[in-house]
């Protein structure tokens, strides 16, 4: 029985993305690498060319775009107004911190040492699937946001379902 192709998303904004899930907890090792999850790597499409853009989140975690996927946002940056003083900031703090890695031959990217300590990850990482990207969290770090939320998930799911 053949593989079951990777699942594609629509998102209005950009038109078909990849489709990443899941959480899964993952060692890094002593030069910053982890693995990418197997069922996250199938949803990678060949224009990533294996590469993803990694910079830190708005929350204390590290992202990290298919670079087909970064590629679109890329566009958007280009739209922003950049003698705006809240889109220059933007723009700056974005790809100030933003860089190129692409998968090695185990299927490992390296996270950068200053991504590491914003995100406060050591040597577990939980990596959670998102839509479009992947996020890279300290596991407590990644337990006190779900944890410390001010609503509820069911709150929270009734609200932004009601809004799709």
């Amino acid at each position: 029985m053949g593989e079951v192709p990777s699942p594609v998303g629509r998102n209005s904004r950009s038109g078909v993305v990849a489709f990443f899930k899941g959480q899964e907890l993952y060692s890094l090792d002593s030069k910053g690498r982890v693995n990418i999850p197997a069922k996250m790597r199938r949803s990678l499409s060949p224009e990533a060319q294996d590469t993803f853009v990694v910079t830190r989140g708005v929350d204390r975690c590290i992202v990290a775009y298919p670079l087909d996927e970064w590629r679109k946002y890329e566009e958007r940056f280009a739209r922003l107004n950049q003698y705006d003083e809240q889109e220059r900031f933007f723009l700056r703090m974005i790809l100030a911190w933003s860089e190129e890695v692409q998968l090695d031959a185990q299927q490992r990217i390296m996270l950068p040492r200053r991504l590491l300590e914003f995100a406060g990850i050591e040597s577990k990482v939980t990596i959670v699937g998102v839509v479009d990207h992947i996020e890279f969290w300290n596991p407590e770090e990644f337990e006190r946001y779900l944890s410390g939320f001010a609503q509820s998930y069911e709150q929270v799911a009734a609200q932004v379902m009601r809004r799709s």
